[in-house]
């Protein structure tokens, strides 16, 4: 059966760094076949960019959920449709 990892809230530059440098290792350690991220906050604690949604898939976070903040930074209701990999 496949193992899904599902990571809570990544709030700001802290918590975005924490992911991009421990993913890997903790996919491994954890055998993780799939990864989804509430990344609703991940912009200064408030919303999400194309940019920052990028960054965190490239990372190795398969899919990115969003909340009720998902329309803070501007212009992200242009971008997300581009994105694929992010769920609203």
């Amino acid at each position: 059966m496949p193992k899904l990892l599902f990571l809570g809230d990544i709030v700001g530059r802290p918590g975005r760094t924490l992911v991009i440098e421990r993913l890997p290792v903790l996919r491994q350690e954890l055998g993780a076949d799939f990864v989804i991220a509430n990344a609703e906050n991940a912009a200064g604690g408030a919303g999400i960019t194309q940019k920052i949604a990028l960054e965190l898939l490239a990372a190795g976070i398969d899919a990115i959920t969003l909340g009720d903040h998902v329309w803070d930074q501007k212009n992200f209701e242009n971008e997300i449709d581009q994105l694929e990999s992010v769920c609203r």
